[in-house]
């Protein structure tokens, strides 16, 4: 017996009926009929008629005489001499459902044996009949294996090649009709975010795949199932089986069912990790079994399936993720084009500016504004992260800049870009910013904070280290901008001095947290910049920015950075009295 022959002519009909088509039969595994010629060789031996018969009764015979002979033909009952036989041996399946597939039978054999030899005999034949069903049993689980294996290869060639979720299903559907000979079926998909069944009605469930089943019976509202027993057992990761639906108590759909042709039903979850993702409904169009060998194929199928419609919509989230990517990219850029590429230049002063963003987006910036001789400095800070704070910070940059343009007083200018915001932003949506105007001749700052972390002015002495009485805070101004459109702003002014170091930033700095959850601090930054100036009291503004950043690295390690940094300082230079005069 192998897989490898084929049917004699006059069962060309019944091979190429789907073997769950018809009842199996010993011919399903006969190649070159050895079983049937050893049988002819027992009876030569021992002078008593031995048969092998299929399933219907016929009797069969190798085809040809000696080694050579290959192949088997059928023999009408009762053709080899055998009407009534003693003894019958059965071959069956052991995962069948216990209906033979043929039969070996023997007759009397009187009076040339003994009882003694014919109770050996009749031994030796059960021997044989149970040998060859082990044989059909492997051969079958076999061909049962090739044809899983074949499926689950179509099933992985679609991973490997990233098809979408529809092509994935269909062949999933296609390979499991084919492997079990059904009928008719249709894979149905959940919600994405649904956790199981959700209404006794089918509203939860949307098809995208069918086969051979009518539009009437896929829209069809109600379940098969009374109380989508089939449905919840196929979830929970049972294979469901209905051999006869017209006789299942479970099932409610009994004439429509009828009315659309089906007679049997297997049902299977599509399930990933726990996570219910759909249903695949089988058919056959008339009453059958599903053995085991049926339940373990469909069940690799619908698992593979998972996988591979899991595989798919990761991979769609992967590509939407990377297209959201390549726009953060964009928008990035463009933030980051906004801020000055360069710090001006100015005889009287050194400047210094960093950013360092938490996300690909912000909500800080800061930005120098030349005012016809004077130079505005501002430093803001929007609330929240990512994509809307990076618009609104953008809002605040476009409305300052327009209103400097065309108004003097700075607390005009800040309450104007107060009101704008009211007016384009929610209650939860607000900045806090610093503007001020430095004179370079007169080394004057006139400045307007609008809640914002007040920036530090340090006296550096020529003759001895600054401490902390050498500190200044810059905190006149008001509440942070698109909160309150009646607010009021105030602006002071403060005489600056050779040597005098501005330093503005925002709340990230001193924000920014260990592992143990402490915060740098105020206290923290302030010893920072007295360490940098009392080590170097000469120290350029970039050189201020980088110790700072730094001590800031330092203490935060690489806990997550939880908001976005801005740095600005400000020098003047030991000459500027002169210079200016």
């Amino acid at each position: 017996m192998s897989t490898a022959a084929t049917a004699p002519s006059d069962l060309s009909q019944s091979a190429a009926t789907p073997q769950h088509e018809r009842a199996r039969s010993i011919t399903d595994f006969l190649t070159d009929g050895s079983l049937a010629a050893l049988c002819a060789e027992l009876s030569r031996l021992t002078g008593v008629a031995i048969e092998l018969r299929d399933a219907g009764g016929r009797g069969i015979i190798r085809r040809g005489e000696g080694a050579e002979a290959a192949g088997w033909e059928y023999r009408p009952p009762g053709a080899l001499g055998i009407p009534e036989p003693e003894a019958r041996f059965p071959l069956v399946l052991t995962d069948g459902d216990g209906t033979p597939l043929g039969e070996i039978i023997a007759a009397s054999g009187e009076p040339r044996l003994g009882a003694d030899a014919r109770a050996r005999l009749d031994s030796v034949l059960h021997l044989l009949a149970g040998t060859a069903s082990e044989l059909c049993q492997h051969e079958a689980e076999l061909r049962h294996r090739v044809k899983e294996v074949a499926a689950l290869s179509r099933m992985s060639s679609l991973l490997v090649r990233a098809a979408g979720p529809e092509r994935v299903l269909e062949v999933a559907l296609d390979s499991a009709l084919e492997v079990l000979g059904l009928d008719a079926g249709a894979v149905y998909l959940l919600k994405e975010d649904a956790d199981g069944i959700a209404d006794e009605r089918e509203q939860d469930l949307t098809v995208k795949a069918s086969r051979q089943l009518s539009e009437k019976w896929l829209s069809f509202p109600a379940s098969l199932s009374k109380d989508r027993i089939f449905d919840r057992l196929a979830l929970s990761g049972q294979i469901v089986v209905s051999e006869d639906l017209s006789a299942d108590d479970r099932v409610q759909l009994r004439a429509e069912a009828k009315e659309e042709g089906l007679a049997a039903a297997i049902h299977a979850g599509l399930v990933f990790k726990s996570r219910p993702l759909g249903l695949m409904r089988l058919y056959s169009r008339t009453p059958r079994g599903f053995d085991e060998a049926d339940r373990r194929l469909l069940a690799s199928l619908v698992q593979q399936a998972s996988v591979a419609l899991e595989q798919s919509r990761l991979l769609r989230f992967e590509q939407e993720e990377q297209r959201v990517q390549r726009q953060l990219q964009l928008a990035s850029d463009v933030q980051r084009r906004m801020l000055p590429r360069s710090v001006p230049t100015i005889r009287t002063l050194d400047m210094a500016a960093r950013y360092v963003p938490s996300f690909e987006l912000g909500g800080d910036f800061y930005d120098f504004v030349d005012l016809s001789g004077h130079l505005g400095v501002a430093v803001g800070d929007v609330v929240g992260k990512g994509i809307a704070a990076a618009l609104l910070m953008s809002a605040v940059r476009a409305s300052l800049r327009a209103h400097v343009q065309e108004v003097y007083d700075l607390d005009e200018v800040v309450s104007r870009v107060n009101k704008a915001m009211c007016h384009d932003t929610r209650d939860n949506e607000f900045a806090s910013l610093w503007y001020g105007v430095l004179d370079p001749a007169k080394l004057r700052l006139t400045y307007c904070s609008a809640g914002h972390e007040p920036p530090m002015i340090v006296r550096v002495p020529q003759h001895r280290a600054p401490t902390h009485a050498d500190i200044d805070e810059l905190s006149v101004g008001g509440m942070v901008v698109g909160v309150d459109p009646s607010q009021r702003y105030q602006r002071a002014v403060f005489d600056l001095r050779p040597r005098d170091v501005l330093v503005a930033y925002t709340d990230g700095i001193p924000d920014a947290a260990n592992f143990a959850g402490e915060k740098f601090g105020k206290k923290r930054l302030r010893q920072a910049l007295l360490r940098t100036l009392t080590e170097k009291p000469t120290a350029s503004a970039a050189e201020i920015v980088e110790r700072i950043l730094w001590e800031v690295r330092q203490f935060a390690g690489l806990s997550p950075r939880n908001d976005d940094k801005t740095l600005v300082v400000v020098r003047v230079l030991q000459q500027a009295k002169a210079s200016g005069a």
